[in-house]
């Protein structure tokens, strides 16, 4: 996707073989600042600050962090010292764990010396995975929403959270099939969830979107009932955190309730997400960990103050006790279907082995 008209991935190698850049999502819409990531400690601190954020390319960081983990300690220690450390910076994300273990899987067996280049190939490799996938399940996407144009009408989309191309390495889950969407000549408008409290619609969407010139209008996120009740929703597409293998749905707070407008108002809610977000050891939604953040990121917020320097103020009184609650979970019963790079399928334990029919000997029982 594009930066000011020029193509750009949210991480990168450095040019010096031996770091990773990525695009500080802390400082968006307002800066576009890149850090380059030097050691294992500033890959958990870049995931767990939320520097990068969205599964896919929280999974990219942690195995650029594995393998910065290993060049300052290739030995085996140092090696379940990296992973340890990664997967425990962000609990719900299930891309995370699995990006860091199929990195220490690929250079386990090999000699220390030769396991920090080898991370870095895998990684490369989990990278391009995820691109090559997001793009799929863009056209797959893309197929599916022009069955739903109306005429000349522009399509109306809503989306919550970011699930763009800022969330991936490149096209995103939710927003792929609106980027293909376009590439096809198609109108259409995208309804933005604000996503309180850390914003990520309003900061996160709405820059990547006029960054590609798509028409798309910011809103509170308990507006998209009305919308949907005066008809000015087509479909509902989010992204996901982690699916569970009977279906359902972990994203971003504030998620479910979206899902429930939609199921009132006969919206057609999707999912979309790549192979890596699917837990299969997941039996259902309920065993899924929610991760509870610092409450102080209910209690303020941060934009552009008078002198247009970036400030934090405060939006509740003191004393006052905050919950911060940073994901929640919509039944597969109110899931119309998840996009995949596989194709459209039922969000159901059946619906995800149509697409997967290799993974019916991992199924939980």
């Amino acid at each position: 996707m594009n930066v000011d008209g020029r193509p750009c991935r949210t991480i990168w190698p450095g040019d010096d073989g031996v770091t990773v850049c990525v695009i500080d999502q802390r400082r968006l819409p307002h800066e576009f600042v890149t850090r380059r990531l030097r050691t294992l400690d500033e890959a958990v601190f870049a995931i767990a600050d939320m520097m990068v954020r969205g599964a896919p390319l929280i999974g990219a960081t942690a195995a650029f962090g594995v393998a910065l983990g290993l060049r300052a300690d290739p030995s085996d220690e140092g090696l379940r010292h990296a992973v340890t450390r990664l997967v425990a910076s962000r609990p719900t994300a299930v891309n995370l764990a699995w990006a860091a273990h199929a990195v220490a899987a690929a250079v386990g067996g090999l000699p220390a010396a030769q396991r920090f280049e080898a991370a870095m190939r895998e990684a490369l490799r989990i990278c391009e995975d995820d691109v090559a996938s997001c793009q799929r399940n863009g056209e797959h996407g893309a197929d599916l929403l022009e069955q739903l144009s109306a005429g000349d009408r522009p399509l109306q989309v809503l989306t919550h959270c970011n699930a763009g191309w800022l969330a991936a390495v490149d096209w995103g889950t939710a927003l792929a099939p609106v980027y293909q969407l376009q590439r096809r000549g198609r109108a259409v408008h995208v309804w933005v969830d604000e996503t309180r409290p850390r914003n990520q619609g309003a900061s996160l969407t709405a820059w990547e979107l006029g960054q590609q010139g798509i028409a798309h209008t910011v809103i509170a996120d308990n507006a998209g009932g009305h919308l949907m009740q005066q008809g000015k929703v087509d479909v509902c597409i989010v992204g996901a955190d982690r699916v569970a293998a009977n279906g359902d749905v972990c994203n971003k707070i504030g998620t479910y309730l979206k899902a429930l407008a939609a199921f009132d108002n006969g919206v057609p809610f999707y999912a979309a997400l790549p192979h890596s977000t699917i837990d299969w050891q997941m039996p259902e939604g309920r065993s899924i960990r929610i991760e509870e953040r610092d409450p102080e990121e209910v209690h303020t917020i941060v934009g552009l103050d008078g002198s247009g320097a970036l400030s934090r103020v405060r939006l509740t009184p003191p004393g006052s006790a905050a919950a911060n609650y940073a994901f929640d979970v919509t039944p597969a019963r109110l899931v119309r279907g998840v996009i995949t790079e596989r194709g459209v399928g039922a969000a159901s334990r059946a619906g995800l082995l149509d697409l997967y029919p290799s993974r019916a000997q991992t199924q939980p029982r």
